[in-house]
């Protein structure tokens, strides 16, 4: 396949701003199709505190974009990142970007979210047409960027270097859509004549998601099994019946990881390297993690771990529905997470009542998460949906062994060890109740408590090949096919 000129544009792109797995898959996809051949840029706001934070140092282009938003013509200058040969480009507007939060204050979304991700949007699109040479894929993420395949088909067809170029549209998390009121068409510009039930409308309000679902050239999820999901109600979120419509442009291709990052046999946070030939430093980051937290340290004690937003979406009622009888059964538990008050207060409640077997870690800690990973033996991800997951993955590649909600990316990447003993890397349960969970974290358990069987799961997870690459080639087919 001939060389693509790609562009990526997202509200989030790890490691320069991160709240979720998009960041993850905007920052390490581009690195996995520029390994392949590809050219690839990636465009995303420049959030001030973020960069900081984050470490990450950039350059002015000394250029700028004037944009009318909302009444206001704003100036909007350009600046430049280059981390490991892919380069960034950052669009600048302080009063809208350069806030304590990416999309909201904790807890909440801001009101101007559609002022602030369409201005960026438009300028992004004139920042790809400045580029130098001619764009051959436009990739959006998730409702921020929805309006921008409509954008480039009916306001931006002026611009020679992307008018040709075919827009392809991931959908990261379908209950996420970016809904808005109609008067914003009229204060930002919007295509009034794409607002009806067939394109971005949905209940007399603006939809992003259906914006980008409706004009892109192709629609993809982080997973086959989500691409399935989304067309069903239960999974739908009202737009099962307008997905059902566009199935000929949809599909799923499951995430990956930079592997060279998430790797147990260098990675220099953990007080013991290993992998899949020599796990004896996995027992010593295991007995790390027991002391660090004040758990009893002992290396035959199951220790269960999870890494999660504390949602209902990501099953914590069942967690902390089983959470006293594991414990009353002798194991050890361990949450690093945040959200939902009453959960954090429920978690607080008994790990403080339990400090020997149970550990709470409010928040998100990066060098923790590490530890956590590669101290636990065995993962909980009991999803109610999961477009993919990377946490399962993460856990994989550091041979703690999942039990999962068999949803979405979960089912695609965790291979049951009740369907394929001989290549399992994990356990499933199907319905999302208690005693399910609890059942599998059981059948888990009685895996555990055989060595040789336990040594072969971890082996097989430990080997799982969870990189960009095939995802990335699959990527790639798909932009030659839309430019054939």
């Amino acid at each position: 396949m001939a060389k693509l000129n790609i562009v990526f544009i997202a509200s989030e792109a790890s490691p320069l701003a991160k709240t979720g797995g998009l960041a993850d898959v905007a920052g390490s996809l581009p690195h996995a199709l520029q390994h392949i051949g590809h050219k690839v840029t990636v465009i995303l706001p420049f959030y001030r505190k973020e960069l900081e934070k984050n470490g990450i140092s950039t350059k002015p282009m000394h250029s700028s974009i004037e944009m009318w938003a909302d009444g206001i013509q704003r100036q909007c200058p350009l600046h430049k990142a280059s981390i490991s040969g892919l380069d960034y480009i950052l669009v600048e507007q302080d009063d809208l970007y350069d806030r304590d939060g990416i999309y909201g204050p904790a807890g909440g979304a801001y009101e101007d979210n559609l002022l602030r991700f369409l201005l960026f949007d438009r300028v992004a699109l004139e920042a790809a047409a400045q580029l130098g040479k001619k764009v051959d894929i436009i990739h959006c993420h998730d409702w921020q960027t929805g309006m921008i395949p409509v954008l480039l088909k009916t306001q931006y067809q002026h611009h020679s270097a992307i008018a040709s170029a075919k827009t392809v549209y991931t959908i990261h998390n379908l209950a996420y859509q970016g809904n808005f009121p109609p008067e914003w068409i009229h204060r930002l510009g919007i295509p009034s004549h794409h607002f009806h039930p067939g394109d971005f409308e949905f209940h007399n309000q603006i939809n992003c998601m259906k914006a980008g679902i409706a004009s892109a050239d192709a629609i993809t999820t982080v997973s086959p099994s989500y691409a399935e999901e989304i067309l069903t109600p239960e999974y739908g979120c009202e737009l099962e019946g307008f997905l059902q419509l566009h199935t000929g442009k949809l599909s799923g291709i499951v995430n990956g990881l930079d592997i060279a990052d998430w790797d147990p046999s260098n990675d220099k946070s953990l007080v013991s390297n290993y992998g899949a030939g020599n796990t004896a430093g996995k027992k010593r980051c295991k007995a790390a993690l027991q002391k660090e937290f004040g758990l009893n340290v002992s290396a035959d004690t199951p220790l269960m771990v999870i890494i999660s937003r504390l949602a209902d979406q990501k099953g914590i009622d069942l967690l902390l529905a089983n959470a006293q009888r594991w414990i009353d059964r002798g194991y050890q538990i361990g949450v690093l997470g945040s959200g939902d008050p009453h959960s954090e207060e429920a978690l607080h409640r008994i790990a403080d009542a339990n400090p020997t077997q149970m550990f709470f870690y409010r928040g998100f800690n990066e060098s923790l998460a590490r530890h956590i990973y590669a101290g636990g033996d065995i993962f909980l991800m009991p999803s109610r949906f999961e477009p993919c997951g990377l946490g399962q993955l993460m856990a994989m590649r550091y041979g703690t062994v999942p039990v999962v909600r068999a949803t979405g990316g979960l089912r695609d990447t965790v291979t049951d060890h009740k369907q394929s003993r001989g290549a399992a890397t994990g356990i499933h349960f199907s319905d999302a109740t208690p005693e399910a969970f609890d059942e599998a974290v059981e059948y888990a358990i009685s895996l555990y408590g055989n060595k040789t069987i336990w040594a072969r799961i971890r082996s097989n997870a430990l080997k799982r090949d969870s990189s960009w690459e095939a995802s990335a080639s699959d990527y790639a087919d798909l932009y030659g096919d839309l430019l054939s």
